[in-house]
């Protein structure tokens, strides 16, 4: 037999508000989620990345390094963020100074199966499933496609 590391999906050093609830397996470590938030099953949750209340995040979804979520969010099925934006025309190699942000506002609803590259995306946004976020995201809206564009303004309600 090879010798094999073996590793199990955990939540480790982590700091939860109130009212959490977490579907297992997930693999959450060194982050911060606020209160009354659902996180969904085969979801992950990196060091340092920082989830406002009330945030919805769906199974199979990853939030790597350096990304902040605002409160009120809907984060959907296979939701995919990316830090190192191939700078060099490959990975970083471990190079974090190298690697981008990704900053999603309040009130933001991001589709199924979407990519966010280190990006901004202002309060008030949707962005459409199977979408790909390239661009920083300035105004409130309707986004979809790859690359994502705007499509039309939210309805005023």
């Amino acid at each position: 037999m090879r010798d094999v590391t073996r590793y199990k999906a955990s939540i480790v050093d982590v700091v939860f508000g109130e009212r959490v609830k977490v579907v297992e397996p997930a693999n959450i470590y060194g982050c911060e989620i606020g209160d009354d938030c659902f996180i969904g099953p085969f979801t992950e949750i990196q060091r340092g990345v920082k989830v406002g209340s009330r945030t919805r995040i769906q199974s199979h979804s990853f939030l790597c390094e350096l990304v902040t979520v605002g409160d009120d969010c809907f984060i959907g099925h296979g939701v995919m963020t990316v830090n190192d934006p191939f700078v060099l025309g490959g990975p970083a190699d471990g190079n974090q100074e190298l690697w981008g942000a990704t900053v999603i506002g309040n009130h933001v609803s991001i589709g199924n199966n979407s990519t966010l590259l280190p990006v901004t995306i202002c309060e008030g946004t949707v962005i459409g499933s199977g979408s790909v976020v390239t661009k920083d995201i300035t105004d409130p809206g309707i986004y979809a496609g790859n690359p994502a564009r705007f499509l039309k303004p939210l309805p005023s309600g």
